[in-house]
């Protein structure tokens, strides 16, 4: 053992003063980083919100309920020793004064209480744009706190009248932070916070208002539970419909949508750099081995037995995958930092310490990857016999065992596995890496076999006779440099599809030319004025559906209740109204993806996909509606596909009908793009006063702003696959230098001139990187398509030309790769070539 320590000390600062372990160290230094950079922002996330969760509540334990919350809930967790704070709010119009300018916005209203919120604190501040303060205050009675963006959308400041309903309120002060306000894209309407006693004088609440109240607690963890548990009975026994509890288990799901998907997106380029980084270990690791062969029989012919040389060389890798690893972890950590950044106001700066579970997971990432991929050729030196001192031809390295490079592989995958946080994404990305090695290997092998058949030696350029010579003489190391740069070409061809298709696709979810505006309860008396009214103010095309609320009271002739389901999701769509509509045409943003729209079909619905899935729904079931005290039953006849983020009019039901019967109490719906003239909405809503105008032009441009900076995020990662890619590419090309080196050397001493010999190393590799590229970029089509499909949701399919672009890049970078890489072969002297061979 100490002779094996001993040894393997010398033998790495001999080889690190060489330059020998330079690639090793970048590609294991590189998958690190990336793997580490993103674990350490996902762990500091997670960290952040279990820090954050009680204040996102607003308390430790909340009761959302559609009516007053009983008193004796609140006699209760008062008896429990909690403190309890009630809130409530709604959607309602909020207008200028006339003198104002009688500019008029939809807001989302909040009354609160003194003593509100019982967890975090507001943030308030004095004018819009001024420095923000804590506060334990509330709205005095009089006065109203508003979001910044509701000043500049009516042309108020601090110290102006708000109208709302019949009350005349004063602004007091700029709303910068409420801790529990939710997810910013579900709040699209700007916040107005009141004090309760002032909503009476509003007129606002009426019997029939659809008002959310949220009954918050917070006290000792016991306390807390106990309530809770009694509230959970309750809500299980259906004693409180149409409600339910929040908790610090439950929490809020919606807040961590978009950086989830953020979240997938930095997985999938960190895997990217971890399969590129393997690849190129290997290649590095068996091009070590090679140079060292001579040196191996060396050591045998002075008599070092085969166990200490596998342990020094093994200490040699250990020490260096162990030092990569650290470095790897540093640089990760230090870019955690600039994920934070590029993603601020989606993630709050002042996270929480990241745990140590990263850095763990990155060393062991690390030496796993060098152990797996780098170490199997380099412990076949210990076996090299001695005679190769005198024969050359002995002790060549052979293919790892199966069982060794399964064994590894496997280990390797499952650490990929676990590190991409998403089954799917996991085993699409590995699965395909996988798949694709196999894909190039054979289709590499093929094509070696068919070139000399292609090109015939007496007719072709002698250059590229030669260089067909070149490929045919090494058959596997042409399968072998074929796939290695194909699977380079392949990750980085993957990462532009997913910048300039998939980005793409997720931004087209929000075009420019979508609708920023619903409007709804307008009345059938209204509907043709109405219209009539956007053509005047220049909208041409607009989505237009009757709406009508409908609770699901029966499947099949059976009672339908919220206890028949166990999923909550299930549970809350059963126990509430739906927004159904009818239409005699399928809606042009919706597909069939069962059964068949029959415009006209009495007593048929068709019913959204998801909904479907919820309810455990299939075509030919009946549905009992009760829209209004009317029923009205349906067969499914479609299931249709809906893309709730297209901003467009979308419903769960869809009767295929031009118009229902008389007696459903029906309005109208309508969803546009605003003209830019000012005072359109202001127009539109002083001619029918009764409806209710949305503007989604805030919460568009913040989508738009989230997809920015996650899109940021991304391509900042991209760097280091990209830098993975350029290390396999280099390692590949690399990999048969000293073969190449021979083979120009003897070319050269039987008079071939070094112009002859640039053609045919350039041809050699623009074909190698031409086929490459092109498998490549089949490939990366491919995956991609299942990526867009399984992982991300969106519709794409990729260019016919992309095959095509894909085979001129990989033939350009495989020529720059092997400048780069080859640039000295030909100018090695040629004794000095041959001789070296011979020794």
């Amino acid at each position: 053992m100490k002779d094996a320590l001993f040894l393997g000390w010398r033998t790495l600062r001999r080889d690190l003063r060489a330059g020998e372990l330079r690639l090793l160290i970048v590609a294991v230094l590189l998958a690190v980083a990336a793997l580490t950079a993103v674990g350490f922002f996902a762990d500091r996330l997670k960290g952040g919100l279990a820090r954050d969760a009680r204040q996102l509540l607003g308390g430790d334990a909340v009761l959302v309920t559609d009516n007053p919350p009983p008193q004796a809930q609140v006699d209760a967790a008062h008896g429990q020793g909690l403190q309890s704070a009630l809130t409530y709010d709604f959607p309602t119009m909020a207008r200028a004064p006339d003198d104002r300018g009688g500019a008029s916005r939809l807001v989302a209203l909040k009354a609160v209480a003194a003593g509100y919120p019982l967890r975090g604190s507001l943030r308030v501040a004095d004018a819009a744009g001024a420095p923000d303060a804590a506060t334990r205050d509330v709205p005095a009675p009089g006065d109203v706190w508003v979001d910044a963006s509701l000043l500049e959308a009516l042309d108020l400041k601090v110290g102006d009248t708000l109208l709302l309903g019949d009350a005349s309120l004063t602004i007091r002060r700029v709303l910068v932070i409420e801790p529990d306000r939710g997810a910013g894209f579900l709040n699209f309407a700007p916040r107005v916070m009141m004090n309760q006693a002032d909503v009476a004088r509003t007129a606002l609440v009426q019997p029939a208002s659809r008002v959310r109240y949220r009954l918050a607690v917070a006290g000792e963890a016991p306390a807390v539970k106990r309530f809770s548990d009694q509230v959970q009975q309750r809500l299980d026994a259906g004693e409180l419909r149409g409600a339910r509890l929040e908790s610090l288990d439950s929490g809020r799901p919606e807040m961590r949508q978009t950086l989830d998907r953020a979240e997938k997106f930095l997985n999938l380029v960190a895997l990217l750099a971890a399969l590129l980084s393997a690849v190129a270990v290997a290649l590095a690791a068996r091009g070590f081995a090679a140079r060292h062969l001579d040196g191996a029989a060396m050591l045998r012919v002075l008599g070092q037995r085969q166990r200490t040389i596998a342990g020094a060389y093994a200490v040699e890798f250990g020490v260096i995958g162990l030092g990569a690893s650290l470095a790897g972890v540093a640089i990760g950590y230090a870019v955690h930092h600039v994920f934070v950044r590029l993603l601020a106001g989606l993630v709050d700066g002042d996270l929480p310490a990241a745990t140590a579970w990263p850095a763990l997971f990155g060393v062991g990432m690390g030496l796993t990857l060098l152990f797996a991929f780098g170490l199997p050729p380099v412990l076949q030196l210990a076996q090299v016999p001695p005679l190769r001192v005198i024969r050359r031809e002995l002790g060549a390295l052979r293919p790892a065992s199966a069982a060794v490079l399964g064994l590894g592989v496997a280990g390797f995958a499952a650490l990929l596995l676990a590190a991409s946080s998403d089954l799917k994404l996991g085993l699409i990305a590995v699965g395909g890496f996988a798949g694709a090695v196999a894909v190039f290997a054979v289709l590499a092998w093929l094509a070696v076999l068919m070139l000399r058949r292609v090109v015939r030696e007496g007719s072709a350029p002698r250059w590229l006779v030669l260089a067909t010579r070149q490929v045919s003489a090494r058959p596997v190391y042409a399968v072998l440099q074929v796939s290695s740069l194909a699977v380079g070409l392949l990750a980085l061809m993957l990462l532009v599809l997913l910048r300039t298709d998939l980005v793409d696709s997720w931004r087209k979810a929000t075009p420019p030319d979508a609708p920023n505006r619903f409007v709804i309860n307008v009345m059938p008396d209204q509907a043709q004025a109405f219209q009539d009214a956007l053509r005047q103010g220049g909208v041409a095309q607009y989505d237009w559906y009757p709406m009508f609320r409908g609770r699901l009271v029966a499947i099949n002739d059976k009672p339908v209740t919220p206890d028949d389901y166990s999923e909550d999701r299930a549970k809350r769509l059963v126990d509430r109204e739906f927004n159904l509509s009818n239409a005699a045409d399928r809606p042009g943003h919706n597909s069939i993806v069962q059964g068949a729209w029959t415009s006209g079909e009495a007593n048929a619905v068709s019913v959204e996909e998801g909904l479907m899935e919820t309810l455990g729904l299939k075509l030919g079931d009946r549905l009992r509606f009760d829209i209004g005290g009317v029923t009205s039953e349906g067969r499914i006849t479609s299931t249709r596909k809906v893309d709730w983020g297209s901003l467009h009019a979308n419903f769960f039901v869809m009767y295929p009908l031009a118009a229902m019967p008389a007696e459903v109490p029906v309005t109208y719906l309508a969803a546009f793009r605003a003209p830019e003239q000012r005072g359109f909405d202001n127009a539109l809503v002083r001619q029918f006063p009764n409806v209710t105008n949305v503007d989604m032009s805030s919460t568009i441009a913040q989508v738009q702003r989230v997809l920015d900076q996650v899109i940021r995020a991304v391509e900042f990662l991209f760097g280091f696959t990209l830098a993975a890619g350029l290390v396999v590419l280099f390692a590949a090309v690399s990999a048969t230098r000293e073969e190449r080196a021979r083979e120009f050397a003897v070319m050269r001493a039987l008079g071939a001139r070094a112009a002859l010999l640039r053609q045919v190393q350039r041809a050699e590799l623009a074909g190698t990187g031409l086929l490459a590229g092109l498998l490549a970029s089949i490939v990366a089509s491919a995956i991609g398509w299942a990526l867009a499909r399984w992982v991300f949701d969106f519709r794409w399919t990729a260019s016919p030309f992309v095959p095509l672009g894909g085979a001129i890049v990989g033939a350009l970078l495989a020529l720059g790769a092997g400048w780069w890489s080859l640039r000295e072969v030909l100018r090695r002297p040629v004794a000095a070539t041959l001789r070296q061979a011979a020794e």
